[in-house]
């Protein structure tokens, strides 16, 4: 089998991983990731007990027990970009043999659900309310770096483009499926549906402060878009990369946010900090039953 070179796969002195300063012994299968940094202790809280603690950059690992289960808290920082890091690195600590350098020969297959925060693109949607995403909606282009054809849908794709009327100069948008087994586990009483997946906050987002938008109707055709009984309830900015590599990488992944802005009514939660932990509360509840 090929060993994976020294350059490609960075591995500490001391054996842990580059980015995430983990080493394979020291994180469990089922992950909930977040973009805030302050928000893992927030989460491992509730842990009945912590074993690790790691800290590089944005990324804070807390690892621990909760109802006898084996949990990590993870920090990504926000954006796609780190989204790619992260899942590389957390499969490499589980598939690949960090002293032969070689992809192992037993698959192990992660739980991840990121636990965040977006703005809701529908009116109907309320702030303070919980969002499940059934698919990605990538307007990042990360995934075409990739081999990813296999978990593209491009029907969707194609439909997005014609019923948007998408720009040919932006990325070309791609759209992945997310666990239906993470979502029938936690999703109940949520909104679910179609997330979009911006690769910044402003612009990409539609919103504006001194720079005008190259095209500012692009918020309004997304809000009309179906396909069957989906439309798109949401923006973020990482839910199309995790999806995308988790299904290229073998592991199960769902995104769940508090619903923080609603962009059609021009609202914001006056106090998001509330939903967030209620949010908080319900998914450790659900993924440790």
């Amino acid at each position: 089998m090929e060993r994976i070179k020294e350059s490609e796969l960075i591995i500490n002195p001391e054996g842990s991983i580059y980015h995430l300063n983990l080493k394979p012994e020291q994180i469990a299968k089922n992950i909930i990731l977040v973009g805030d940094p302050g928000r893992v202790e927030k989460i491992s809280s509730h842990f009945d007990r912590i074993e690790h603690r790691s800290h590089n950059r944005e990324m804070v690992a807390h690892v621990g027990y909760l109802n006898q289960k084996h949990l990590m808290v993870l920090s990504t920082g926000m954006g796609t970009d780190n989204i790619d890091i992260v899942m590389n690195e957390l499969d490499a600590l589980v598939n690949i043999d960090f002293n032969t350098r070689t992809i192992k020969e037993k698959h192990t297959s992660l739980n991840i659900i990121r636990l965040g925060t977006s703005g809701a693109i529908q009116a109907d949607i309320p702030i303070n309310s919980f969002a499940a995403s059934t698919h990605g909606i990538g307007l990042d282009g990360l995934l075409k770096f990739y081999d990813s054809a296999a978990v593209v849908d491009e029907e969707l794709s194609a439909e997005f483009i014609r019923q948007v009327n998408w720009h040919p100069d932006l990325p070309y948008p791609y759209f992945v499926k997310g666990s239906e087994t993470l979502l029938n586990k936690i999703s109940e009483g949520m909104v679910t549906g179609l997330t979009a997946t911006a690769p910044g906050f402003y612009g990409p987002q539609g919103r504006v402060l001194r720079i005008p938008l190259q095209h500012p109707q692009l918020m309004d055709t997304m809000q009309k878009f179906r396909t069957g009984d989906l439309r798109i309830i949401n923006f973020e900015m990482e839910t199309s990369a995790l999806y995308g590599l988790s299904k290229l990488l073998g592991h199960e992944a769902l995104t769940v946010c508090a619903v923080i802005a609603n962009r059609a009514l021009q609202t914001y939660s006056e106090n998001y900090h509330k939903p967030i932990e209620k949010l908080i509360e319900l998914v450790l509840e659900r993924f440790t039953r």
